[in-house]
Parts: C-alpha cells; sequence; structure tokens
C-alpha cells in the first residue's frame, strides 16, 4: 500500500470514530438510548391522552341515566375546606330541629300516602332520618334537607309520586321517567343515605345495600354538600344538575339550625 493510501485510511478511520462518538454522546444526552426516559415517555404520552380525551367520568344515573366509574377520584381534597359543610360525621342536630323544620314549612305531612309505608306522622319520618344516617355516619340534617329540596316539604309534584317513597328523585332522569320505587320508607330513606354515603366517601357500607344505583357512583367524588352540584363540584360530578344545587341544600341546614 503506498504511504498516501495509508495516510488516507488512517484518517478516515479516525473521522469515523469522533463521528460514533459524537453520535453516543448526543444519545445519551437526549435520553434516546434509555429504557428509564422510554418508560417516563409513554407515561407521559398516556396521561396526555386520557386528559384530552376528559377520562371516563360521567354523570350520575340517579340524575342522569348514564353510568359512572366506580373508583376513586384522584383529585378530592381530603381535608375540609373554609366554608364546606362535610357529609359525613357527627352532629349536633336534634330530630326535634328537624320536626320543627317541616312544621315551619307550613306544609301538610301526607299522613295517608307515608303511613302506608310505616311513618304514620312527621316525629316518626324524621326519627327514622335520624337512625339510617346515624348507622352509616352520615349527617342526618343533610339528608333530611335534600328531601325537604326534592320533594318541596313532601308535597311532590315532579316525575316521582309520594307513594314511591322515593325522596331524593332517585333515578328520574327527566321527561316524566318516575325513578325508583322502595317497598316501604325506611328502605326509601336507607337507599337516599347509601348514595350519599357513596358520594361522601369510598368506605364500605355499613348495612346491606338496597341503594340499586350505588355501584355507578364515583365514590368520594363529594365529600361536601356544596360539591353534590355538578356545577360546583370540582371533577363535574354530583347528585344533580342544578346551579348552586349543594348550596341551596346547605342554606336549608342553616335555616334548620337557626330557626
Amino acid at each position: 500500500m503506498k504511504w498516501n493510501d495509508l495516510k488516507f485510511k488512517r484518517y478516515m478511520e479516525a473521522g469515523l470514530a469522533v463521528l460514533l462518538a459524537l453520535t453516543l454522546g448526543l444519545a445519551g444526552m437526549t435520553g434516546a438510548l434509555s429504557p428509564e426516559a422510554e418508560g417516563t415517555g409513554q407515561a407521559e404520552a398516556s396521561a396526555g391522552a386520557q386528559a384530552a380525551s376528559g377520562g371516563s367520568e360521567e354523570t350520575d344515573p340517579a340524575d342522569s341515566g348514564t353510568a359512572q366509574e366506580s373508583s376513586a377520584p384522584s383529585a378530592v381534597q381530603e381535608t375540609a375546606a373554609d366554608g364546606q359543610y362535610p357529609i359525613m360525621g357527627s352532629s349536633s342536630v336534634t330530630v326535634q330541629e328537624m320536626v320543627d323544620y317541616f312544621n315551619a314549612s307550613g306544609e301538610s305531612y301526607p299522613e295517608e300516602e307515608l303511613s302506608a309505608g310505616g311513618a304514620d306522622n312527621i316525629e316518626t319520618f324524621c326519627q327514622m332520618y335520624y337512625e339510617e344516617a346515624a348507622a352509616e355516619g352520615v349527617r342526618p340534617e343533610v339528608a333530611f334537607a335534600q328531601t325537604m329540596k326534592e320533594t318541596g316539604f313532601l308535597q311532590y309534584g315532579g316525575d316521582a309520586s309520594v307513594e314511591q317513597f322515593n325522596f331524593a328523585g332517585l333515578g328520574t332522569t327527566g321527561n316524566g321517567v318516575p325513578g325508583n320505587s322502595y317497598p316501604d320508607v325506611q328502605t326509601g330513606i336507607r337507599a337516599q343515605i347509601q348514595h350519599l354515603k357513596a358520594y361522601a366517601t369510598a368506605d364500605p357500607l355499613n348495612g346491606e345495600c338496597v341503594d340499586d344505583r350505588y355501584e355507578y357512583v364515583k365514590k368520594g367524588s363529594a365529600p361536601y354538600v356544596q360539591w353534590l352540584g355538578q356545577q360546583e363540584n370540582p371533577e363535574g360530578l354530583g347528585w344533580a344538575t342544578g346551579d348552586n344545587y349543594g348550596y341551596d341544600i346547605v342554606e336549608m341546614i342553616e335555616d334548620m339550625v337557626h330557626s
């Protein structure tokens, strides 16, 4: 081999070696050859795809007729924020205060219809709410105030009727759909309270489930009464679509305890 040819070959080999070193260096800087970086990229792409699609969160079937994911929420605060009214917890509200609140409305108790379901007067009705709520750790005034809002102080007039013993519109999806019916007053109250608990916490029920829509609720998605309204819920979930739904219930509770 001639000297010039040998010199040219050595220059070429050196140039290739430098080019290879630069390529490897750049690949290491960008993480193109790193398995860990590749995995992270895939996770971020997956999360981005979920965010773009809006996830699988849907409205409560008790109000919209669509199924809802039952896994625990990821963005719900675990500590009570200022001004928020927790659904779960002990309560200082008494049965008599609930009775007085109903009587102050000026509406008549539907004795004939509710007697057929085991609650012949407002005192018995309120006592059932107190006991059923306490059994699941739900604040009784929350469930009772919700009933007064949903039924217009037991006067009904919407898609459901008093004979159904459905006190919170479970299964009423509009357009004349009457919703769920229960065999007696106590079962209807129990189903409502179990549904409230499903929204408030991921903790299991203490009693046998009578709420056939319990499984559809995203557990713990509304720990505060104010978040029962879908428009006010951070995740867009909730019991009802009406504006300020949960805030109205809190206002009713305040009237109950200050009347």
